[in-house]
């Protein structure tokens, strides 16, 4: 697997991903997770698997790329 291409993840995988980036879980509203970093804040929905477009999207907002994303998923 290419560092480039995103793997199916599912919300729990993503929210992993975020709190090792600094974002703290805010609050859960049935199946979306709130997640906030400063005045930065995500919504991750609690779906397995994440649909790609959402994963890519909440990826950008983050402020990483695929390629980091997949790292810090692998635990690196």
């Amino acid at each position: 697997m290419t560092t480039s291409r995103l793997p199916s993840v599912s919300g729990e995988e993503m929210v992993a991903v975020f709190r090792k980036l600094g974002f703290v879980v805010a609050r859960q509203r049935g199946s979306h997770i709130v997640l906030n970093r400063g005045d930065d804040i995500l919504v991750v929905p609690r779906h397995d698997p994440v649909a790609k477009g959402t994963a890519c999207g909440l990826i950008r907002d983050a402020g990483i790329t695929v390629a980091e994303f997949n790292l810090l998923l692998r635990g690196r």
